[in-house]
């Protein structure tokens, strides 16, 4: 009886209590299109050099081109390094998954190599990450978003040719703790930690490329909910929290994803997960159920399910670094 009842709140919750509706757009970028160009050498060449942009591009290829490969499709990574576009993209042609990683979005003031792979890792999400697509083929921006950091992040930096990347110098005491209560070895908790870092990093790109005052932060989540799902780019801290998500998700980095179920090889309550949900801010669950924990197994510690608030409070999910996270409300 309980059950129901939280089934039937949560149903009403994602049918009529959020406060942002959907769009939806095919693949067309990392970032929404704009006209930003950095070209080589100019005074806004702030982000990596070429040699570091070549050594991530080397590790995605040895890593996925084999993958790629072993589902009878082509990966051709096209290293637009002279190009000034500030953005990446992918697209399908034949038996060809492309990534177009540009020199332009590299040259980025706010880029280390960390954050261009994630970058890469993204496009690859496109190809690769299954449901919610927004084509035939590509998965719709949040689920590439997400891959990035629960299946391809993991395993780039598992490489020790990854070892001497750049990355964000500065710490954070939320996605450390997360990462320490979903892991137990110190290397997949360094991983996790790492990739998350990678995704405060992109979040910087973000915020300025659009120009935002409010600074994306991990414990000051999203409290959006959308009536249907978000195909085209999520807002900043919806994307900063996909890619901690991701980081958080346990998930085996081997398992396998589903061109048509959403569920099946990612994080959610439903499957027994602790941590690593998509978040509401531009995810749908296909199903209501999904948001409840199995039959016969309660919320965790501290998971105190109630109904008031704009992100149904229930869905901000206690875990146990909670006490570092900021109140909801941004």
């Amino acid at each position: 009886m309980k059950r129901n009842i939280l089934l039937s709140a949560v149903s009403a919750m994602l049918l009529g209590a959020a406060v942002m509706p959907a769009a939806s757009s095919d693949c067309t970028g990392f970032l929404p299109p704009n006209d930003l160009k950095i070209p080589v050498g100019s005074a806004d060449d702030k982000g990596i050099v070429e040699a570091q942009f070549n050594d991530v591009m080397n590790i995605v290829e040895k890593i996925y081109k084999p993958q790629v490969a072993a589902l009878g499709k082509v990966l051709e990574l096209r290293r637009l390094w002279t190009d000034a576009t500030v953005n990446a993209s992918a697209q399908q042609s034949g038996n060809r998954y492309i990534l177009n990683m540009y020199g332009g979005l590299a040259r980025h003031e706010t880029i280390t190599m960390d954050g261009m792979a994630l970058v890469a890792c993204h496009e690859l999400g496109h190809h690769l990450a299954g449901a919610p697509k927004v084509s035939s083929w590509a998965s719709n921006e949040g689920q590439s978003d997400y891959y990035a950091n629960m299946k391809c992040l993991k395993q780039i930096f598992s490489d020790t040719a990854a070892n001497n990347f750049t990355r964000l110098s500065a710490g954070d005491e939320v996605a450390e703790k997360g990462c320490d209560a979903m892991y137990t070895s110190p290397q997949d908790r360094a991983i996790c930690y790492r990739a998350a870092m990678a995704g405060k990093s992109v979040a910087y790109l973000f915020k300025a490329l659009r120009n935002e005052t409010v600074i994306p932060r991990f414990d000051t989540p999203s409290s959006v909910v959308v009536t249907s799902m978000m195909g085209s780019h999520p807002p900043t801290q919806c994307r900063m929290d996909t890619y901690l998500a991701g980081s958080l998700c346990t998930q085996p980095v081997s398992g396998t994803l589903s061109p048509t179920d959403p569920t099946i090889g990612t994080c959610t309550r439903s499957g027994g997960f602790q941590a690593g949900f998509r978040p509401l801010c531009w995810y749908k669950p296909a199903k209501p159920s999904e948001l409840l924990p199995p039959a016969g197994k309660d919320f965790g510690p501290g998971e105190d399910l109630t109904l008031p608030g704009p992100a149904f409070n229930m869905l901000n999910t206690a875990y146990p670094w909670d006490s570092l996270r900021a109140p909801i409300g941004r």
